[in-house]
């Protein structure tokens, strides 16, 4: 699956029955050292509250990567996305993010949101998809090591259709 080719991909809606394969990818996508990650009890924790959305990718019925949000009144947050080392360069997030913003769009979601660790190659991806830096948490991530990082707010603001 290396390469920089696009994967012929498939995006599902998932839910706990998938949570086995989010956490292949959370485990294979994530630097520890960064504190980023999040571990099976939240994920878990998190799913059944009302706007939560978690979505799959696989190419080849093989998970590739996810992504898993909220929507709260007319704001929506990307709350987590990872893709699978070998599958990164071809797309993947790109879709992801794309099928988050119309998904968003689709529930009357105005005001969009995420957080990034400052230094994230996918800051850039954020920015390909016109979301714009609107703050900095200082010391917001702590790795295991106790080293602290700091994270980039970000929102894109939809326009009205």
């Amino acid at each position: 699956m290396s390469g920089t080719a696009p994967l012929a991909l498939t995006i599902v809606q998932a839910g706990g029955d998938e949570l086995d394969e989010v956490m292949s990818v959370i485990e294979r996508s994530f630097d520890p050292r960064f504190g980023e990650a999040w571990t099976r009890a939240q994920c878990a924790g998190i799913l059944p509250m009302s706007g939560v959305s978690l979505l799959l990718a696989r190419s080849e019925d093989e998970p590739v990567g996810f992504s898993l949000s909220r929507r709260v009144a007319d704001e929506a947050e990307l709350l987590l996305i990872g893709v699978v080392p070998e599958a990164r360069g071809r797309g993947i997030a790109g879709a992801l993010v794309d099928r988050f913003v119309a998904d968003s769009r689709a529930a009357g979601s105005s005001h969009l949101h995420l957080e990034v660790r400052d230094g994230n190659p996918a800051v850039s991806l954020y920015r390909q998809h016109q979301f714009g830096v609107a703050g900095r948490r200082s010391k917001y991530y702590r790795g295991p090591g106790g080293e602290l990082f700091d994270a980039l707010t970000m929102v894109y603001t939809v326009e009205p259709q």
